[in-house]
């Protein structure tokens, strides 16, 4: 009664929710978040840089995470490398000089601190010719407004930035008073006209008063009080944005710091100064603000302009706008056609006439012009997640919870949709599909939880990444040993399929060829498996049936490539792919195996025994990826070590004959798109080329990931049936057919090249 349930249960899901529908469903969730995140750019206004200044919460305890945007964490060197030549003053009280001190040691962690505390402080940096001073002046009164004024009558150099803000003295000199907020407020207004003048040329922002910590206030500052603070900035704020209303160059309100003090004011040592590392986080906000534009880091967002369109970029639009309209054109004539020949009643004979059947050649161009209609309007979405400001991005966060929970949510899923296999063979496709699968799945999960800061969870991926390349080497040279087929029609559809996404990412996203690491790696060790295999004497199965001497030679082959290997210091795990396929099927060919159904693969105790190693070897790794203690130390002993424990998952998967006879089809759908998944992450599951997380749906983390995910993989599903569907027109079976499309190829990546050189030069 279970397993009917079972079985009802898994076909009642198919039936109401297929590919198409879901496919459906996605498209409209992306036109409906579209429409809803251009309304609201249009409306609430899409600078990052305010959002970046005065809106964020924090992941854990010390990651800050501005809304909307990812902030970049800054390193000395390109700190310098976006203040040389420029002088920065930071102009106010203490809590302003515990500022200047974290932003200097941004530039230079060295830096004690020990200046006076009631009186300036300067720092120089001679080998970027930096300067950095900090003016004392704890009250907005007269004095600061003179120095503020020095500066906008050219009797002073001015400075490139110019942080300020002050009001805890003032409340604390006059107790309080009503009065001092009234003389604040006249003081302020007096002072925001310089202040925009200065914002004219300079970047300027005004530093908002962080609450405190009352109850451990000493008796001095008592009268110090949150209320009163409140008032302070309420008052600056009202000013100055009325002084800078409908101006472009205004006053920056600083006031991100206070929403950060909030969470960690109770950790202050005197209640009024905040600890070390809210601090820093205020200095890496206020060097996002100002650095993003000018260095343009990838994983910092926040106020980056949108980057402008590529020459490639604009003929890749104009491609597939061109397409688009020739689909419409093309489709609207043979709708025309069918309503005209139409199956009509013969009033004579009462016989049917049958609509004519369109040429090959019409329906080949509009398969081609539709795959194409589709891929560019997935082009476009690509787009506009990784490269317009349309979509939110936000930085990654590692906790054990968001890479465990969905770990064990699919592989929940993975064991509810278990089938028999049609076939018990070793590593047949269902299994190798299954293996994809679940690998892919585990590996998005690790990019998304930012999982790579653990050490024990990054080794095993590695392991991951490492099976990957095995089964680039166990597949590829079965299929050649087996079937002998090294014509140029098998070596074009492994390219094409292999390539054609990431070759039109290039374009789309204007990023390198190895940008996407992995396709080219498998990309070049497909040509080494053929060009060892292809070269000759050609050693096939067929060939060295007929006399054993050829098994040696292949083996000697073998040999020769594991030598370069070596010598290259290339990973040897592609080569163990090979050489596994070689054992595995000479033991089938001798049948010194058994893969019948429910069978295990070798006699019981031998069975038992591998079975034991294994185990034995997958939880030995375990431990010794946990006692790790860096990322070299553990990368140097991987490729030695990795094999084995591929090879031990590859013995508990098939030894037992009632595993090898079921496959989890769920695991065995993502495993038919797993290359696919892997590219499409790069930019419309993650963000700015994986460093961050694509934000659909702002403010509901775990529903954003939810939709995010469900879009992801129906165009990455898609994406793959484009691949397919281009690839049987694309690479024909012809050989002068194939010989005219590769020369046009080589023509188009010759125009490519040329066009990006132009583009090259003119960035120059």
């Amino acid at each position: 009664m279970a397993a009917l349930a079972y079985t009802l249960g898994k076909r009642e899901i198919n039936y109401y929710f297929s590919v198409r529908s879901a496919k459906a469903l996605a498209l409209g969730a992306v036109l409906l978040l579209t429409a809803c995140h251009a309304a609201s750019r249009r409306y609430r206004g899409g600078d990052t840089c305010e959002y970046l200044l005065s809106s964020g919460r924090f992941l854990g305890e010390k990651v800050w995470q501005p809304h909307s945007c990812m902030m970049h964490k800054y390193k000395n060197s390109e700190a310098k490398n976006c203040l040389i030549d420029k002088h920065v003053v930071f102009i106010g009280d203490s809590r302003i000089r515990q500022l200047f001190y974290s932003f200097i040691k941004l530039i230079n962690p060295q830096v004690k601190e020990e200046g006076t505390k009631h009186g300036n402080i300067p720092f120089e940096d001679k080998s970027a010719s930096i300067k950095v001073d900090f003016l004392w002046y704890p009250e907005v009164n007269g004095s600061m407004r003179q120095c503020i004024k020095s500066w906008t009558e050219g009797s002073v150099a001015k400075p490139h930035i110019i942080v300020a803000g002050a009001a805890t003295w003032s409340i604390k000199i006059h107790n309080g008073s009503n009065e001092a907020l009234t003389q604040y407020k006249i003081n302020i207004t007096s002072i925001a006209p310089l202040l925009e003048k200065l914002a004219k040329s300079s970047d300027v922002y005004w530093v908002l008063q962080d609450p405190v910590y009352e109850d451990i206030l000493s008796e001095s500052r008592k009268m110090i009080t949150n209320e009163k603070i409140d008032a302070y900035n309420e008052a600056a704020v009202r000013i100055l944005n009325s002084s800078s209303r409908n101006s472009k160059a205004k006053v920056k309100v600083f006031s991100v710091s206070k929403l950060i003090a909030q969470e960690t004011i109770m950790k202050s040592a005197d209640g009024l100064h905040l600890p070390e590392s809210s601090r820093d986080t205020n200095a890496m906000i206020l060097m996002n603000v100002y650095c993003n534009k000018i260095m343009k880091p990838i994983d910092g967002s926040c106020c980056q302009p949108q980057p402008p369109l590529t020459l490639i970029q604009k003929l890749a639009f104009c491609f597939f706008t061109l397409s688009i309209i020739g689909y419409l054109i093309i489709n609207l004539i043979h709708r025309n056609n069918f309503r005209k020949n139409k199956s009509c009643t013969d009033l004579e004979s009462g016989e049917e006439k049958k609509p004519t059947i369109s040429t090959p050649n019409v329906s080949t161009l509009e398969m081609l012009l539709h795959s194409f209609c589709k891929l560019g309007l997935i082009m476009t979405y690509f787009y506009l997640c990784d490269r317009a400001n349309l979509f939110m991005k936000e930085n990654k966060f590692y906790t054990h919870s968001s890479f465990f929970i969905p770990i064990v949510y699919i592989l929940v899923l993975g064991v509810f949709y278990t089938e028999n296999t049609k076939e018990t063979k070793v590593l047949n496709r269902e299994q190798t599909d299954e293996w994809k699968g679940w690998m892919q799945l585990v590996i998005l999960i690790y990019h998304i939880s930012g999982a790579s800061t653990f050490l024990p969870v990054y080794m095993h991926i590695r392991v991951l990444v490492a099976a990957y390349l095995f089964q680039t080497g166990y597949g590829h040279f079965s299929y050649f040993w087996i079937k002998g087929d090294f014509g140029v029609y098998r070596v074009c559809q492994v390219l094409f399929r292999l390539n054609f996404l990431v070759v039109v990412l290039c374009i789309v996203m204007d990023r390198p060829y190895q940008f996407y690491y992995f396709v080219p790696l498998v990309t070049v060790w497909f040509m080494i498996i053929y060009a060892t295999l292809a070269i000759w004497p050609q050693i096939v199965q067929k060939k060295a049936n007929g006399n054993c001497l050829w098994h040696f030679g292949l083996l000697l082959k073998l040999i020769c490539l594991l030598t370069c290997i070596y010598f290259l210091s290339y990973s040897q795990v592609v080569f163990h792919g090979m050489l596994f396929a070689f054992i595995y099927l000479a033991l089938q060919k001798h049948q010194m195996i058994s893969e019948g159904k429910g069978d295990p693969l070798f006699s019981n105790r031998v069975s038992n025994v591998l079975l034991f190693i294994s185990v034995v070897s997958f939880l030995t790794y375990s431990i010794w990826a946990s006692s790790c203690k860096n990322k070299t130390e553990c990368n140097e002993l991987h490729p030695s070590v990795s094999v084995v424990q591929i090879l031990a998952f590859i013995l508990i998967r098939n030894i037992p004959g009632y595993v090898r006879s079921v496959y989890s089809s769920f695991f065995a759908w993502f495993g038919k798109i797993s290359l696919e998944l892997f590219i499409c992450q790069y930019h419309i599951w993650l963000a700015a080329d994986t460093k961050g997380i694509l934000v659909l749906i702002p403010g509901y983390p775990m529903f954003n990931v939810l939709v995010s995910t469900f879009i992801f993989v129906c165009v990455a599903h898609e994406i793959s049936q484009i691949t397919n569907d281009l690839a049987q027109i694309v690479v024909p079976k012809d050989n002068s057919t194939l010989l005219k499309r590769l020369l046009c190829i080589a023509g188009f990546f010759s125009g490519l090249l040329l066009f990006s050189a132009v583009q090259d030069q003119s960035r120059h």
